[in-house]
């Protein structure tokens, strides 16, 4: 079982820019370029928020859990 970071999607959604997005939420495009890819350990809840207030969504449109058998 995995948590799955699908962020791509919710930018291409709300015709957002990763750039545009680091910019506006306050963090680095590298910081966010590892969110995006799921290379993390772990993500503060404010930094969460501000991503789900920025592009109008809940976590969980772009958190997914996925079971071992769902991975793709």
């Amino acid at each position: 079982m995995a948590i799955e970071v699908e962020l791509d999607l919710m930018l291409v959604r709300r015709k957002v820019s990763s750039r545009e997005l680091a910019k506006a939420i306050g963090i680095s495009e590298t910081n966010l370029s590892l969110i995006k890819s799921g290379k993390i350990k772990g993500m503060r809840f404010n930094t969460l928020d501000a991503i789900c207030e920025f592009l109008d969504c809940q976590p969980g449109d772009i958190l997914i859990r996925r079971t071992d058998d769902e991975k793709r």
